[in-house]
């Protein structure tokens, strides 16, 4: 996808702009693999580390968004150029909302480390890594320009919705059948839904991806097809309005 410019400044500052959303795509997968791993291994010291490098992610976060508004500003640019920039600043909120959600996941597996161990729940171990790997997809498919890696990106969010849908079930049942788990389990469905918010994040990259690369705006497709029904209906509507009528002869 990258291009080539004259100007080599120009090819410098889009490089520039590209290596900081992967070093921060970077940490935010290592921050929730963290945060994943606090929880199975009971580890509240690495979940305060997830917790403190989250400045990290903010401070580029900035970093990114002010970069594109110089590169906009200063150069300028068009086509493919500027459709990389605009999927920056887009994706750059979904990552900094990944890290945050990391945070969230770190924060109670703190809170679950300190109550007695709960079952063994495999289709959370499923879950997080199934949204470990959606967000992993979607900033590989960024790096090369990938929109068939993209689209798997897209087909795999039923699956996480099916996962998500199955530990809620089961920590319900769980719930009900021993009270004594309520207050634990309520904490292992927040840490799923973040899991499951992460693969949505995940989805919005993988949708900006197909934009930079051809132009296509691929987001909300039935919120399109409702204002195309509604254009077409309020076209129809205006065309038999101005109709001239026939009058009968007296």
């Amino acid at each position: 996808m990258a291009s080539r410019h004259t100007d080599k400044s120009f090819e410098t500052d889009l490089a520039d702009l590209r290596q900081l959303l992967l070093t921060m795509g970077a940490r935010i997968e290592s921050a929730i693999a963290r945060s994943v791993q606090a929880v199975a291994d009971r580890d509240s010291k690495m979940a305060r580390a997830v917790i403190d490098d989250d400045a990290e992610v903010n401070r580029l976060e900035v970093d990114i968004d002010e970069r594109c508004r110089k590169i906009l500003a200063l150069r300028q640019p068009a086509a493919s150029d500027l459709r990389l920039i605009t999927t920056a600043l887009k994706i750059v909120t979904d990552l900094e909302r990944c890290g945050d959600l990391a945070v969230n996941i770190a924060e109670r597996a703190r809170d679950l480390n300190e109550a007695p161990a709960m079952p063994a729940n495999t289709p959370l171990q499923r879950l997080a890594q199934e949204s470990q790997e959606q967000i992993k997809k979607a900033l590989d498919a960024f790096v090369a320009a990938d929109v068939d890696l993209a689209a798997s990106v897209l087909k795999q969010e039923e699956v996480l919705d099916a996962l998500f849908l199955q530990l809620f079930n089961e920590l319900l049942g769980l719930m009900m059948e021993d009270p004594k788990y309520i207050r634990r389990a309520t904490a292992m469905m927040f840490i799923a839904k973040h899991l499951e918010r992460i693969g949505d994040h995940a989805t919005n990259v993988a949708e900006m991806v197909v934009y930079m690369v051809k132009g296509t705006d691929i987001r909300h497709p039935w919120s399109r097809k409702l204002a195309q029904a509604q254009s077409s209906s309020s076209s129809s509507t205006s065309t038999v309005s101005t109709t001239p009528g026939t009058s009968g002869s007296s």
